[in-house]
């Protein structure tokens, strides 16, 4: 029945059994025929059916989560204890300054840790992994913390806090931030992104409407903008601009500052994981190393 429930969730997650199929390696009629056994052992109907499209119905959006926990548990059955003896491969997700700052150190750590195992990077914005990783198509994710609650199936732990500064071309003189935003182009942080909406949120809180230069969502172009004197910008003290001399000046935001929460999140199912739990130990003890502020030229 396994192999039943495991194209249950690849349903759920592509829409149709066609496209699930497309996934499994399976014709849509072996979808279909997959389908109607698990209803029949399970003595329930799990889809609403209309012509072509498929949709979860009430009962199975509520054993769902129980089928992907089922995976899970199984996934972990085919792993030994001992990191060394791993195979397969993880997907770790993380978002661009994740991928540059936090996340190499912990991947070495990995690899000495479990050399058989192969690693793939997920790249995304903090949503959209979000989104992955409730659908159980990558392990874990590293993502800046959203403002809404997770689902109850999910686990997420604080790595750490970075601050939001204001940095500008270092021509440019002033130290006080909000006057500094009022005077000159901004470049903002995508206000779709989870980080940009506290930019988005600050701007509210000081009653700044700034004359917009551009906006985008990668920290370390905002700062390489930022050099070519195209405005001033809120960013946090995150990307690979902490490790290079940057032609910036930093403004701290001092009693205004506000924080981007970094986490990692996964499935509750996954937590007790060996290797879930070594990447989080890993991640938690890099993430608590000091990092020192860029460098000024």
């Amino acid at each position: 029945m396994l192999r039943e429930i495991k194209t249950f969730v690849a349903v759920s997650q592509f829409g149709t059994f066609a496209a699930a199929g497309q996934q499994t390696g399976l014709t849509q009629s072996a979808v279909s025929a997959q389908m109607r056994t698990l209803e029949n052992a399970l003595g329930i109907r799990l889809f609403d059916r209309s012509g072509r499209a498929v949709a979860l119905n009430a009962e199975g959006t509520r054993i769902l989560p129980m089928a992907q926990e089922m995976l899970a548990l199984f996934s972990r059955m085919a792993q030994p204890e001992d990191l060394v003896d791993y195979r397969g491969a993880i997907k770790i997700g993380a978002i661009s300054s994740v991928q540059t700052g936090l996340l190499p150190a912990v991947l070495v750590s990995v690899h000495q840790q479990a050399p058989a195992l192969e690693t793939k990077l997920i790249p995304g914005v903090s949503s959209s992994l979000l989104t992955q990783v409730d659908a159980g198509n990558i392990d874990l994710a590293v993502i800046i913390k959203p403002s809404f609650a997770l689902t109850k199936d999910l686990y997420a732990e604080t790595l750490q806090k970075e601050p939001y500064v204001l940095i500008t071309p270092p021509d440019v003189s002033g130290d006080n931030a909000v006057d500094l935003i009022r005077q000159h182009p901004f470049i903002r942080y995508d206000r779709s992104s989870f980080g940009g909406r506290m930019v988005s949120q600050f701007l509210r809180e000081q009653r700044l409407d700034p004359q917009l230069a551009l906006e985008i969502d990668e920290i370390d172009a905002i700062v390489k903008m930022v050099e070519l004197r195209l405005g001033v910008a809120l960013v946090p003290l995150a990307g690979l601009w902490r490790d290079r001399p940057a032609n910036v000046r930093i403004i701290p935001l001092a009693g205004l500052t506000f924080y981007r929460e970094l986490i990692v999140v996964m499935r509750h199912a996954n937590r007790q994981a060996p290797l879930h739990k070594f990447i989080t130990d890993r991640l938690r003890h890099h993430a608590a190393s000091p990092l020192p502020l860029p460098a000024v030229e």
